[in-house]
């Protein structure tokens, strides 16, 4: 490998997956290099393509946000000519990604058993709300069934009120990091052993590892609860309203706590009884609360993130809605949020993924696929001469013969 090569370069994948789950994975193996062919159904592709309003020219930009960096291909896969053409293609990946229920691939015929015939060092990543097995591997479900399941939703939300979920896909894209896990240690150990892999990952799993803190409580025989934006063992960990808007304030000592008191002028918070160790401010976090926010109001957000976190160094920061998250100087400064040029719209924005090598390169190369935009691209590299590839086009491998999708 030369010093600044991509790590995944060399590794095709296969994606046949819709949605969240596996179209986030993918995206990360493609921004490490991996070649990634989107495998859609024709004429109307990824789900995902149709989610919205907004939509840009047509466009969902959330369909953007998983799928930089992808090729796509259409076919139909109740054609048999389609499905053998999923086999050639198979044949010369190292991924094949799937996020069907179970029983939906062997009904198809790209289950685990029917690919490795075509490839045996496969790794095969099998994506589902439950797993491929147990009592509940037949049901369907989503990011909001799984975040109830999970125990998520129990602990978000004010104490007292309705269960709140989590505000973006948590459990989708939960699953989706640790599918990419999954997918690049498989790759590993196939490199040492020469051996493919079968992954079945289920997305109620996927979130149990990160109860972390709730679940350490729960092992200890004490009650989980929801509690706002404070925490069950630390004080103050939480959101404090300003005098125009909100700060989060993160005290995880009591070096930062005399901290804080310091930069906020209140000497007499750490000599209360009640505020004097983490235990007694957990326990009396209402109270604490008070006393914090009737200081707090005095002064704007921007005036005490320069007192507490610029000058006295003690974790804070602003409540930044979505367009401020995108948009600020230690983002600019990343070169996070960039832009890269679509096949209709010009430039579009890309959120570039965090990993930064000293030695390899990443990133995203190519935009979000158009629908098929790459049907005769992918078969030219199979070794198909264009009259080969009409002759596709005509039996409806890419769809209705009459269908304009496919041409480039």
């Amino acid at each position: 490998m030369n010093e600044h090569d991509r790590i995944l370069e060399g590794v095709t994948v296969v994606d046949l997956s819709t949605f969240v789950t596996g179209g986030f994975c993918s995206a990360m193996l493609a921004n490490q290099g991996a070649e990634v062919l989107k495998i859609e159904q024709p004429g109307y592709g990824d789900a995902v393509r149709h989610s919205g309003p907004p939509f840009i020219n047509g466009e969902s930009p959330y369909y953007w946000t998983l799928n930089y960096g992808k090729r796509s291909l259409e076919l139909d896969l109740k054609n048999d000519r389609a499905k053998d053409a999923l086999y050639e293609l198979v044949a010369e990946a190292d991924v094949f990604i799937q996020n069907f229920r179970p029983g939906t691939a062997e009904r198809l015929d790209v289950d685990y058993e029917t690919l490795s015939e075509h490839n045996d060092d496969l790794i095969y990543l099998a994506i589902s709300a439950f797993g491929q097995t147990g009592p509940w591997r037949e049901r369907s479900g989503y990011d909001l069934l799984i975040q109830g399941m999970s125990g998520v939703m129990s602990v978000t939300g004010e104490e007292g009120r309705q269960p709140v979920k989590v505000g973006l896909p948590m459990t989708d894209l939960i699953t989706a990091m640790w599918a990419a896990f999954g997918t690049t240690t498989a790759l590993y150990r196939r490199e040492r052993t020469g051996k493919g892999e079968y992954i079945d990952l289920g997305m109620l799993e996927a979130t149990l590892p990160w109860l972390t803190k709730q679940a350490g409580m729960t092992f200890a025989g004490e009650e989980t609860k929801r509690m706002g934006t404070k925490d069950p063992v630390l004080a103050p960990y939480q959101t404090f309203e300003t005098k125009d808007g909100f700060i989060n304030i993160c005290i995880l000592n009591e070096k930062l706590w005399g901290e804080l008191c310091e930069a906020l002028d209140r000497p007499d918070l750490p000599a209360d009884d009640r505020f004097e160790e983490n235990a007694d401010r957990v326990e009396n976090a209402d109270a604490l609360e008070a006393e914090i926010e009737s200081t707090l109001a005095a002064r704007t957000t921007d005036e005490w993130i320069e007192i507490i976190a610029e000058d006295a160094g003690v974790p804070a920061g602003p409540v930044y809605d979505v367009e401020e998250a995108l948009d600020n100087p230690q983002i600019d400064a990343r070169g996070t949020v960039t832009e890269i040029e679509h096949p209709e719209l010009g430039e579009v924005p890309v959120i570039e993924h965090p990993l930064k090598f000293d030695g390899a390169e990443s990133g995203f190369e190519l935009p979000p696929p158009l629908l098929g935009e790459h049907n005769r691209e992918v078969f030219r590299e199979l070794g198909y001469g264009d009259a080969e590839i009409d002759e596709l086009e005509a039996l409806g491998v890419f769809g209705e013969p009459d269908d304009d999708n496919g041409t480039e």
